[in-house]
Protein backbone atom coordinates (compact mmCIF):
# COMPACT_ATOMS: atom_id res chain seq x y z
CA UNK A 1 0.00 0.00 0.00
CA UNK A 2 1.56 3.55 -1.00
CA UNK A 3 2.38 5.89 1.96
CA UNK A 4 1.05 8.66 -0.20
CA UNK A 5 -1.56 11.01 1.28
CA UNK A 6 -4.25 11.44 -1.41
CA UNK A 7 -4.72 14.38 -3.47
CA UNK A 8 -8.39 14.98 -2.19
CA UNK A 9 -8.52 18.91 -4.04
CA UNK A 10 -7.81 16.50 -7.44
CA UNK A 11 -11.28 15.45 -7.33
CA UNK A 12 -12.77 18.75 -5.38
CA UNK A 13 -14.78 19.86 -9.01
CA UNK A 14 -16.76 16.75 -8.95
CA UNK A 15 -16.97 16.09 -5.29
CA UNK A 16 -18.71 19.68 -4.89
CA UNK A 17 -20.54 19.90 -8.34
CA UNK A 18 -19.23 23.52 -9.16
CA UNK A 19 -22.31 25.89 -10.19
CA UNK A 20 -21.85 29.45 -10.73
CA UNK A 21 -23.47 30.83 -8.30
CA UNK A 22 -27.40 33.18 -8.11
CA UNK A 23 -27.64 36.29 -6.10
CA UNK A 24 -31.13 37.07 -5.70
CA UNK A 25 -32.59 38.74 -2.84
CA UNK A 26 -32.42 35.67 -0.72
CA UNK A 27 -28.66 35.10 -0.92
CA UNK A 28 -28.10 39.05 -0.39
CA UNK A 29 -29.91 39.54 2.76
CA UNK A 30 -27.85 36.15 3.97
CA UNK A 31 -24.88 37.95 4.03
CA UNK A 32 -26.14 41.51 4.71
CA UNK A 33 -27.49 39.68 8.03
CA UNK A 34 -24.13 36.98 8.27
CA UNK A 35 -21.23 39.11 7.30
CA UNK A 36 -21.86 42.98 5.98
CA UNK A 37 -23.15 44.23 8.90
CA UNK A 38 -21.13 42.12 11.52
CA UNK A 39 -17.73 43.30 9.50
CA UNK A 40 -19.42 46.63 9.07
CA UNK A 41 -18.69 46.92 5.06
CA UNK A 42 -19.24 49.80 3.14
CA UNK A 43 -19.34 50.45 -0.68
CA UNK A 44 -15.57 51.94 0.22
CA UNK A 45 -14.42 48.83 1.49
CA UNK A 46 -11.43 46.78 -0.57
CA UNK A 47 -11.94 43.29 -0.17
CA UNK A 48 -10.16 40.61 -0.32
CA UNK A 49 -11.73 36.85 -0.09
CA UNK A 50 -9.01 33.84 -0.15
CA UNK A 51 -10.38 30.40 -0.98
CA UNK A 52 -13.06 32.36 -2.60
CA UNK A 53 -14.98 29.40 -4.47
CA UNK A 54 -17.61 30.13 -7.22
CA UNK A 55 -17.44 33.25 -6.09
CA UNK A 56 -21.17 33.88 -4.35
CA UNK A 57 -19.25 36.30 -1.99
CA UNK A 58 -17.45 38.55 -4.74
CA UNK A 59 -20.95 38.58 -6.63
CA UNK A 60 -22.69 39.95 -3.78
CA UNK A 61 -20.32 42.36 -2.79
CA UNK A 62 -20.45 43.17 -6.38
CA UNK A 63 -24.35 44.19 -6.14
CA UNK A 64 -23.57 46.19 -2.84
CA UNK A 65 -21.18 48.86 -4.91
CA UNK A 66 -18.31 47.64 -3.88
CA UNK A 67 -16.23 47.37 -7.03
CA UNK A 68 -12.74 44.98 -8.01
CA UNK A 69 -12.86 42.85 -5.11
CA UNK A 70 -10.05 40.43 -5.13
CA UNK A 71 -10.71 36.38 -4.43
CA UNK A 72 -8.06 33.60 -4.78
CA UNK A 73 -8.35 29.89 -4.85
CA UNK A 74 -5.99 27.50 -6.19
CA UNK A 75 -8.51 25.17 -8.08
CA UNK A 76 -8.42 26.34 -11.68
CA UNK A 77 -11.62 24.75 -12.47
CA UNK A 78 -13.66 27.80 -10.78
CA UNK A 79 -11.88 30.25 -13.79
CA UNK A 80 -15.52 29.58 -15.91
CA UNK A 81 -17.47 28.96 -12.67
CA UNK A 82 -17.29 32.65 -10.80
CA UNK A 83 -19.91 35.10 -12.13
CA UNK A 84 -18.59 36.90 -15.36
CA UNK A 85 -19.18 40.17 -13.85
CA UNK A 86 -16.39 39.78 -10.84
CA UNK A 87 -14.27 37.20 -13.06
CA UNK A 88 -11.93 39.65 -13.55
CA UNK A 89 -10.94 39.96 -10.14
CA UNK A 90 -10.29 35.93 -9.37
CA UNK A 91 -6.82 34.93 -9.06
CA UNK A 92 -6.09 31.22 -9.62
CA UNK A 93 -3.26 30.88 -7.45
CA UNK A 94 -2.16 29.07 -3.83
CA UNK A 95 -2.96 31.86 -0.63
CA UNK A 96 1.12 31.66 0.21
CA UNK A 97 1.92 32.79 -3.18
CA UNK A 98 -1.03 35.46 -3.61
CA UNK A 99 0.36 36.80 -0.13
CA UNK A 100 3.71 36.52 -1.09
CA UNK A 101 3.02 39.24 -3.95
CA UNK A 102 3.86 42.98 -2.98
CA UNK A 103 1.66 44.28 -6.00
CA UNK A 104 -1.75 42.78 -4.12
CA UNK A 105 -1.67 45.55 -2.50
CA UNK A 106 -3.75 46.58 1.31
CA UNK A 107 -7.28 45.95 2.26
CA UNK A 108 -10.38 46.89 4.28
CA UNK A 109 -11.83 43.87 4.93
CA UNK A 110 -10.02 39.77 4.21
CA UNK A 111 -12.86 36.89 4.21
CA UNK A 112 -11.74 33.87 4.46
CA UNK A 113 -15.01 31.37 4.67
CA UNK A 114 -14.74 27.44 5.27
CA UNK A 115 -10.78 28.13 4.65
CA UNK A 116 -8.98 27.95 8.10
CA UNK A 117 -10.55 23.96 8.98
CA UNK A 118 -8.00 23.33 5.44
CA UNK A 119 -5.09 24.01 7.38
CA UNK A 120 -3.05 23.09 10.58
CA UNK A 121 -3.09 24.88 13.53
CA UNK A 122 0.17 26.38 12.60
CA UNK A 123 -0.98 27.12 9.46
CA UNK A 124 -3.43 28.97 10.28
CA UNK A 125 -1.09 30.66 12.50
CA UNK A 126 1.23 31.23 10.05
CA UNK A 127 -2.02 32.87 7.69
CA UNK A 128 -3.28 35.19 10.19
CA UNK A 129 0.02 36.77 10.92
CA UNK A 130 0.53 37.03 6.96
CA UNK A 131 -2.37 38.73 6.52
CA UNK A 132 -1.85 41.75 8.93
CA UNK A 133 0.79 43.51 6.42
CA UNK A 134 -1.96 43.15 3.56
CA UNK A 135 -4.48 44.99 6.17
CA UNK A 136 -5.34 48.86 5.52
CA UNK A 137 -5.82 50.79 9.12
CA UNK A 138 -9.35 49.84 10.92
CA UNK A 139 -9.13 46.49 8.56
CA UNK A 140 -11.39 43.74 10.03
CA UNK A 141 -11.01 40.10 9.13
CA UNK A 142 -14.40 38.28 8.96
CA UNK A 143 -14.33 34.03 8.43
CA UNK A 144 -16.10 31.32 9.25
CA UNK A 145 -15.73 27.67 10.22
CA UNK A 146 -17.57 24.65 11.53
CA UNK A 147 -18.35 24.95 15.18
CA UNK A 148 -17.03 22.12 16.64
CA UNK A 149 -18.28 23.08 20.32
CA UNK A 150 -21.67 21.31 18.66
CA UNK A 151 -22.25 18.16 17.66
CA UNK A 152 -24.46 19.47 14.67
CA UNK A 153 -21.05 20.37 12.77
CA UNK A 154 -19.51 17.25 12.73
CA UNK A 155 -21.38 16.55 9.11
CA UNK A 156 -19.34 19.85 8.13
CA UNK A 157 -15.85 19.22 9.90
CA UNK A 158 -16.05 15.79 8.77
CA UNK A 159 -18.14 15.45 5.55
CA UNK A 160 -14.34 16.98 3.71
CA UNK A 161 -11.52 14.81 3.96
CA UNK A 162 -9.63 17.83 3.52
CA UNK A 163 -10.57 19.66 6.34
CA UNK A 164 -7.81 19.50 8.93
CA UNK A 165 -8.28 20.82 12.22
CA UNK A 166 -11.41 21.81 14.16
CA UNK A 167 -12.32 25.10 15.99
CA UNK A 168 -14.08 25.36 18.90
CA UNK A 169 -15.23 29.71 20.12
CA UNK A 170 -12.60 29.49 22.62
CA UNK A 171 -10.07 27.90 20.17
CA UNK A 172 -10.47 30.77 17.39
CA UNK A 173 -9.77 32.93 20.35
CA UNK A 174 -6.98 31.52 21.13
CA UNK A 175 -5.90 31.30 17.49
CA UNK A 176 -6.22 34.92 16.95
CA UNK A 177 -4.63 36.21 20.31
CA UNK A 178 -1.62 34.20 19.40
CA UNK A 179 -1.36 35.90 15.72
CA UNK A 180 -1.82 38.80 17.19
CA UNK A 181 -5.72 39.96 16.81
CA UNK A 182 -8.72 41.23 19.03
CA UNK A 183 -11.74 39.42 18.41
CA UNK A 184 -14.41 41.99 18.13
CA UNK A 185 -17.26 38.85 18.67
CA UNK A 186 -17.91 35.24 17.48
CA UNK A 187 -21.20 34.38 16.85
CA UNK A 188 -23.86 31.88 15.44
CA UNK A 189 -24.65 31.28 11.66
CA UNK A 190 -27.90 31.31 11.25
CA UNK A 191 -29.81 29.29 8.38
CA UNK A 192 -33.15 27.94 7.43
CA UNK A 193 -36.81 29.38 7.67
CA UNK A 194 -38.09 31.71 10.33
CA UNK A 195 -40.00 28.50 11.23
CA UNK A 196 -36.61 26.21 11.41
CA UNK A 197 -34.79 28.94 13.18
CA UNK A 198 -37.59 29.21 15.93
CA UNK A 199 -37.14 25.19 16.52
CA UNK A 200 -34.31 25.25 16.84
CA UNK A 201 -34.23 27.99 19.19
CA UNK A 202 -36.83 26.31 21.18
CA UNK A 203 -34.81 23.24 21.08
CA UNK A 204 -31.44 24.46 22.06
CA UNK A 205 -32.50 26.74 25.03
CA UNK A 206 -33.89 23.10 26.57
CA UNK A 207 -30.70 21.55 25.26
CA UNK A 208 -28.57 24.33 27.29
CA UNK A 209 -31.14 24.17 29.90
CA UNK A 210 -30.57 20.46 30.63
CA UNK A 211 -26.98 19.66 29.81
CA UNK A 212 -24.25 20.78 32.40
CA UNK A 213 -21.64 21.91 29.94
CA UNK A 214 -23.42 23.23 26.82
CA UNK A 215 -21.61 24.86 23.90
CA UNK A 216 -21.29 28.65 23.67
CA UNK A 217 -23.94 28.64 20.81
CA UNK A 218 -25.40 25.46 18.94
CA UNK A 219 -24.79 26.88 15.58
CA UNK A 220 -23.52 24.31 13.18
CA UNK A 221 -20.94 26.88 11.92
CA UNK A 222 -20.01 30.09 13.48
CA UNK A 223 -18.01 33.48 12.06
CA UNK A 224 -15.63 35.53 13.75
CA UNK A 225 -14.56 38.76 13.23
CA UNK A 226 -10.96 39.98 14.15
CA UNK A 227 -8.94 43.16 13.58
CA UNK A 228 -5.11 43.71 14.77
CA UNK A 229 -3.90 45.34 17.67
Amino acid sequence: MSNEVPDFYQSYASYKGYETPQTGRKQIARFDAEVWYPAQFTPACRVLELGCGTGAFLAYLDTKGIRGSIGVDHDPALAEIIPANVRAGFVCTDIWSALADDDLGRFDRVALFDVLEHFSPDEALRLLKALIPRLAPDARIILKVPNAACPWALQYQFGDLTHRTAFTPQSMRQLADAAGYDVLRVYAQRQGSRRRMITDMLVHRFLSWALLTPPEFWSANMYAVLVPR
